[in-house]
């Protein structure tokens, strides 16, 4: 068996000290502010996430059921923006969120922490914090333009879909009917 040469273990010592960059041809600064967006919209989702998670585990009423189950549909996709949102974070070479404590620094969606929230409390808060959700992806869609990260700029489109879609649904679902709504 081969020894492997003083130059390889340097190289091999160096590459396991360095920090985790993923090499991209998007300026330092454009990959910086966008992580910084990307990771506060990250720690937003998680909020949304457990917060439509919690409204659905708490649904009650005459139309529980289907609360109960647009509400758990709702934060099956919430959820699954998650992993791609982290994941764009670190194909343009910085870091991600590490931890509860990271998220509850960085969210901006309020917690719900009440006993008792009426199914068109609950209906109204998830749709104005989806309301909000949407005009933050935009905002982050924007700074993507500037930096030319089609790639971001591409995955924000479609959750800016989704998250006014889930907006559509929460406002429809609360409608008391007629031709005025609410």
């Amino acid at each position: 068996m081969k020894k492997p040469d003083a130059t390889k273990l340097q190289d091999l010592e160096r590459r396991e000290r360095a920090p985790l960059t993923t090499p991209t041809d998007l300026k330092a600064a454009a990959t910086r502010d966008i992580a910084g967006a990307l990771n506060a919209i990250l720690a937003d989702v998680f909020a949304l996430y457990l917060k439509t998670k919690n409204f659905h585990w708490h649904m009650s009423g005459p139309h529980f059921r289907d609360y109960h189950v647009l509400l758990d549909e709702q934060a099956t996709q919430v959820f699954a923006m998650t992993d791609a949102i982290a994941e764009r974070v670190r194909k343009i070479g910085q870091g991600t969120l590490k931890s509860i404590g990271g998220i509850a620094r960085m969210q901006r969606v309020a917690d719900n922490d009440a006993d008792y929230v009426a199914p068109d409390d609950m209906l109204a808060e998830l749709r104005e914090d989806n309301q909000t959700l949407a005009a933050r992806l935009r905002e982050a869609h924007d700074l993507c333009d500037e930096h030319r990260d089609i790639a971001s700029a591409s995955l924000l489109e479609g959750w800016i879909d989704e998250t006014e879609r889930r907006t559509w649904f929460l406002f429809e679902a609360s409608r008391r009917g007629g031709p005025t709504g609410h």
